[in-house]
């Protein structure tokens, strides 16, 4: 029986890059520059490094006015807003304020900044952003961050890309997977605190996706103490006490990817839980005393 050949496709994106596994032969000279503009597209509506992005743009607008925003950025503040009704606030997108004061946006870590976050007045944005088919509007000042969700839905337009295409397929940006079709591919799930890439464990991943949110590749020091990028809606400030990694297996990588970000937040207690009475696929990475334990439930029990 004759093996399928892998190919491999990549490109930038998001400050780092993308790419695309799949089978057999397909048209590139269509492929390559559909799926660079399909994440360039995602870039551009949600990106907090630029204040030319729709995202910016919309944080900037009067209170009070519709604007009209463009569909993808229009989908992912509607999941955004359903995540937090479901995680009754873990998730929250009304922190950009918060992430940049920290040094995780474009901006460099500010203490001034970081009392000013911490210390402000905010509403959810729940209870702020209003939604309509094509438009937005505040009823109070926002500062929208989608970084918790915004480059899953760009593993998610690869995907639906390379579907487009009639590809099976293993969709990438910047380590995080979603599969497509019903070839099973080999995933590993990296170890945390290691110096060089060393796995903890295997899955095989087909028709879904793969998302790991930790402590151990973003994040800052504060008086020896790693303070994770993930930002604790609750606190607006980094998470603390959090387990070392949490990933998820979802359906797509948006959900496996806003996921990952509420359990971290959650931490292991909480978030084994929540994950239990939600019927969620999570491994949880824990440090102790004897060195990193892991907790699952769903596939990785």
């Amino acid at each position: 029986m004759l093996k399928t050949s892998i190919n491999r496709l990549t490109g930038p994106t998001m400050g780092t890059t993308w790419s695309l596994q799949y089978e057999g032969d397909a048209d590139i000279a269509h492929l390559q520059p559909s799926l660079q503009k399909a994440v360039q597209e995602v870039d551009d509506q949600m990106s907090t490094w630029t204040t030319s992005s729709n995202l910016m743009q919309f944080n900037a607008a009067p209170c009070g006015e519709w604007i009209a925003l463009p569909h993808h950025l229009m989908t992912v503040l509607a999941a955004g807003q359903e995540m937090t009704r479901l995680t009754n606030g873990a998730f929250e997108m009304n922190l950009g304020d918060a992430v940049q004061a920290w040094g995780f946006s474009a901006a460099q870590i500010d203490l001034s900044a970081i009392r000013a976050a911490s210390a402000a007045y905010r509403l959810s944005s729940l209870a702020t952003l209003e939604l309509d088919q094509t438009r937005a509007r505040k009823t109070a000042p926002l500062s929208l961050d989608l970084s918790g969700i915004a480059k899953g839905y760009g593993v998610d337009r690869l995907a639906e890309i390379a579907k487009d295409f009639g590809l099976n397929a293993l969709c990438e940006i910047d380590g995080e997977l979603r599969a497509l079709g019903d070839r099973p591919w080999p995933v590993a799930i990296q170890s945390p605190d290691t110096h060089s890439y060393v796995t903890h464990s295997y899955v095989t991943l087909t028709d879904g996706a793969l998302a790991t949110s930790g402590d151990y590749r973003h994040f800052v020091m504060v008086k020896g103490q790693r303070l994770s990028h993930t930002i604790d809606p609750r606190r607006r400030s980094p998470v603390i006490a959090a387990p070392a990694s949490v990933t998820v297996m979802a359906e797509t990588y948006m959900q496996a990817d806003a996921m990952a970000t509420v359990l971290l937040v959650m931490g292991a207690d909480q978030g084994l839980a929540f994950a239990k009475s939600q019927a969620i696929s999570a491994l949880f990475l824990i440090r102790g005393p004897k060195g990193i334990k892991a907790k699952g439930t769903g596939i990785f029990s």
